[in-house]
């Protein structure tokens, strides 16, 4: 559902012979050993603009692998296409000692295309290399060379790619012309840059050192959030034989606008007249977008395509209406067209979409933050957003891969940056209710109910139109219980913007509740454990919940009549703070125990020193989740 910009990740270096250096690893400090997998000894990384179409490209770079779980930081990825040429690659390895072992070039990549199950276009390839290596520890030490026509994507320099990687030293150096101008985003980097200027160009350079790997914190923000990182977005751009300037938000949205969007939203007259029908006697324009949309779902497919300039610009309505398919770009451009016919406003959106929350920066903008278009809807009072490339979401329905974030609105007045609708903690709703039957061996069976709604309804939306033997195995993992079978399943979708999916099953749970003596043992929750965190001294960064939520159970178990109920004593617990709250309660009535639980957990940030009682609170739970009933068994 995405679509994706070729080069943005992209690191490259130069084929200048290796200075001879000593990659003993003994010579690393031992504080950049302490929770390292991989340590960068050095990495020097230059972007030499030498014009909007020629940009050069090139780093060099060591790293050393501590043990197999640095593996991934030894792997080198270097995507291209007619955009970009490879001048060159060379390599070596080291081992422990910082002996040569092997040598490598461009023709020891594989070479394979940058195609995904969902492209159906796509001209980008990508060579990678993982050197074969399995003694521990050893060191990489690559150098490459690409030149870029295009100068709208510069890469970012990010000289700390991961919590467990350490880095010795790293410098990025960028280079233009004295009258080029640029825009510079730099976050958590301390001091200012190195600049060096003359009348041929302007060298910027940034470095860091000594910068140690840390431990992981559970429920933290995402690393690209408070980590070093610089951006570079030039103001006049060449991609594709397109060109354009931008400094903000308004004028990047009005050339995506005019040069991009504006050419491409004919339709056929025939489908301009089909939709006039379609709709005529619909009474709003909410329900003639409804009834749009349906017709979009029924028509047409998402596939992506990610060829030159197709990475940015939409295939042209037309083509989607003849051909069926198209990739987000295509399908939301497609869409606002067929509403056109219908004169019903919307926008194009630009999103970063994924089920972590990230948002366009509003004080920079760059043509890298979106990797995924949505359509706006600014109807009066009622503004309502849709998700084109599925044939399954319900009308206005965004759902977390596009909720609660700032996203570019491309119009012909220029760009807005609007938010996306919120699915709070109160919609994110799980309510189940159980009826369960207690046998005397202690296996117990019954009917269980559950309604998904929010994020939790796309949780378990992917179990519609899955064979029965899939919809078992997924639920087996929903049910994570010992023994469990499902006798029946049946599921029911309420398709609007408020979704709800409800779960109807029937299970048979082997000896649930075991039997000792004149003993008998029942974990109360059945179904829904809330899982331990670490408790965690000195905490650094914040505590980050993405997306809140609520859950709400209700079992009734039907006792066996040899359970000697008044010896039954309720069990109670209550906890509530800032990060939620948390009730269970029993209650009796004739052989009817009746447990109730309700689990509420905010979304936010909250300060590092918060991070123990955030994990006594869940913990807290954990345990209260397992209490287990000893009830008494008559003679």
């Amino acid at each position: 559902m995405r679509f994706l910009f070729t080069a943005v990740f992209l690191f490259f270096i130069s084929v200048m012979g290796f200075a001879q250096e000593n990659y003993d690893v003994d010579l690393i400090p031992a504080n950049l050993r302490n929770r390292a997998n991989a340590c960068i000894r050095n990495e020097e990384t230059i972007i030499d603009m030498r014009s909007p179409d020629n940009v050069m490209l090139n780093v060099k770079k060591a790293i050393t692998v501590f043990n197999q779980n640095g593996e991934d930081e030894a792997r080198l990825v270097i995507y291209y296409d007619k955009n970009i040429s490879i001048k060159g690659i060379k390599g070596e390895v080291y081992n422990s000692v910082g002996k040569l072992t092997n040598k490598f070039s461009q023709n020891d990549f594989a070479d394979v295309s940058a195609a995904d199950g969902f492209s159906l276009f796509v001209d980008s390839r990508v060579k990678h290399y993982l050197p074969s290596v399995n003694q521990y520890p050893y060191t990489l030490v690559y150098n490459y060379e690409i030149r870029n026509k295009q100068n709208l994507i510069i890469p970012d320099w990010n000289p700390k790619p991961a919590e467990d990687v350490s880095v010795e030293k790293s410098t990025y150096t960028f280079i233009c012309k004295p009258t080029d101008q640029v825009r510079i985003k730099s976050q958590n980097y301390i001091g200012a840059p190195e600049v060096l200027t003359d009348e041929k160009q302007k060298k910027t350079i940034w470095k860091v050192s000594n910068i140690l790997a840390v431990r992981t914190e559970p429920y933290s923000p995402a690393l690209q959030t408070y980590a070093t990182n610089i951006q570079i977005a030039p103001q006049a751009f060449y991609y594709y034989n397109h060109k354009g300037s931008y400094t903000n938000w308004q004028e990047l949205g009005k050339w995506i606008y005019d040069d991009l969007l504006a050419e491409r939203k004919a339709l056929p007259t025939s489908t301009i007249e089909m939709v006039k029908d379609l709709v005529k006697n619909e009474k709003t324009d909410k329900e003639k977008a409804r009834k749009i949309y349906q017709y979009l779902q029924d028509k047409t497919r998402y596939i992506s395509v990610q060829i030159g300039i197709g990475g940015f610009q939409p295939i042209a309505a037309s083509e989607v209406d003849r051909l069926g398919y198209g990739d987000c770009k295509a399908l939301v451009n497609y869409m606002q067209s067929l509403l056109n016919a219908a004169n019903i406003d919307s926008y194009y959106c630009v999103v970063s979409a994924g089920s972590e929350k990230k948002s366009m920066d509003p004080k920079y903008a760059s043509m890298v933050q979106g990797n995924h278009i949505i359509l706006c809807m600014p109807l009066k009072g009622d503004t309502t957003w849709l998700e084109c490339t599925s044939q399954k979401i319900p009308f206005g329905f965004l759902s977390d891969f596009t909720d609660d974030r700032l996203v570019l609105a491309c119009t012909a007045d220029g760009g807005e940056l609007l938010r996306t609708p919120k699915l709070t903690t109160a919609e994110n709703l799980q309510t189940r209710k159980a009826d369960l039957t207690v046998q005397l061996d202690g296996s117990v069976f019954g009917k269980i109910s559950t309604v998904y709604a929010g994020s939790q309804y796309e949780n378990q939306e992917q179990l519609i139109g899955k064979s029965i033997t899939e919809k078992h195995k997924l639920l087996k993992e929903t049910y994570n219980i010992d023994n469990i079978n499902f006798e029946t399943v049946s599921f029911a979708q309420k398709k609007d913007i408020n979704p709800k999916l409800i779960e109807d099953i029937t299970v048979n749970i082997r000896n649930y509740a075991p039997v000792n003596g004149n003993k008998m043992f029942l974990q109360l929750n059945a179904f829904n454990i809330k899982r331990s965190i670490p408790e965690i001294k000195n905490r650094t960064l914040p505590v980050y919940i993405n997306r809140g939520y609520t859950d709400e159970d209700t079992i009734i178990y039907t006792l066996p009549d040899n359970v000697n109920s008044e010896l039954i004593i309720g069990q109670n617990k209550t906890f509530k703070n800032v990060f939620g709250e948390y009730t269970c309660k029993t209650t009796l009535e004739g052989n009817k125990l009746t447990y109730h639980r309700k689990f509420v957990l905010n979304d936010g940030t909250f300060p590092a020193e918060q991070y123990s009682e955030f994990s006594k609170f869940i913990n807290d739970v954990n345990s209260a989740d397992y209490l287990k009933l000893a009830l008494s068994l008559k003679k």
